[in-house]
């Protein structure tokens, strides 16, 4: 898997929508500049009665690539819905899990999906039902791989109790002006599970010290300040897999650029 991987959610939810064409293009740049890593979910959509819709663009850009789309692994979730008028919530009975996953089979037209991750935790329903629902999938051939998203700490033990080595990943919010998920990282750094932060450029287009200081770095290097943003985060555990969201091919492609990117300690310590 590469260090980087693309977050497909700009490309079908409403406010942020390029046209189709444009999303495409993004998801083939992201893949000829090598990485291997798409995030998607069948919420990620302009209106709730279609959902699928950026599973269905991320499968219509792997048949339109041509490289080998078996090394390319596509990570999608189910749990967290949208509602009429724009709006969103949970559901993560395991019937609605279950339906959930078989509706993104046929949106991504695959047989098997590489890592089914469960959203959301929904607080109508116990934990292990949700989880225990994961493991049925993976059971049952549905899903290669297990993760958990916006999971706290005891969550993370409790789904990796349930689903063991079926478990391989936790997706929670880290950037630069969010980390209240570093007990997160370290629980994953433990457990030998990849943590992949969502909206992890959050904060560093907005005026203040923080801006200043990854633009300043950025500028002695030659590079954006997305790049030293990502590169920060890479520096932070092994375990973190970055998935930038992007609706342009020239932004992916300055995101990959990262995973290259080396800061030094004491660019490290300056960004805090």
């Amino acid at each position: 898997m590469s260090a980087i991987g693309l977050g497909a959610m700009p490309m079908s939810v409403a406010g942020h929508m390029p046209d189709a064409d444009q999303s495409v293009r993004t998801v083939l740049a992201a893949l000829d500049a090598g990485l291997t890593l798409i995030d998607t979910a069948d919420a990620y959509t302009p209106d709730h009665d279609d959902p699928g819709h950026n599973e269905r663009l991320v499968a219509r850009a792997l048949s339109l690539w041509p490289g080998d789309p078996g090394e390319v692994l596509v990570a999608t979730k189910g749990g967290h819905v949208r509602t009429p008028g724009g709006g969103w919530d949970v559901d993560g009975s395991p019937d609605h899990l279950k339906r959930a996953c078989e509706r993104s089979l046929k949106a991504l037209g695959v047989d098997s999906i590489g890592l089914y991750q469960h959203h959301r935790p929904d607080p109508k329903v116990p934990y292990e039902e949700s989880i225990g629902a994961l493991k049925d999938l993976h059971d049952a051939g549905k899903i290669q791989m297990a993760g958990i998203s916006n999971a706290n700490p005891e969550q993370i033990r409790l789904a990796h109790a349930i689903l063991g080595e079926r478990l391989v990943s936790v997706q929670n919010q880290y950037s630069p002006r969010f980390r209240s998920s570093e007990p997160e990282i370290d629980v994953c750094a433990e457990l030998g599970l990849a943590f992949l932060p969502w909206s992890p450029l959050g904060g560093i287009g907005r005026t203040g010290e923080l801006r200043a200081a990854f633009a300043e770095v950025a500028e002695a290097r030659g590079v954006s300040p997305q790049q030293v943003c990502l590169a920060w985060e890479l520096a932070r555990s092994p375990v973190v897999i970055p998935i930038p969201g992007s609706s342009r091919p020239e932004s992916i492609r300055d995101s990959a650029a990262a995973a290259s990117l080396e800061l030094s300690a004491e660019e490290v310590a300056r960004l805090g």
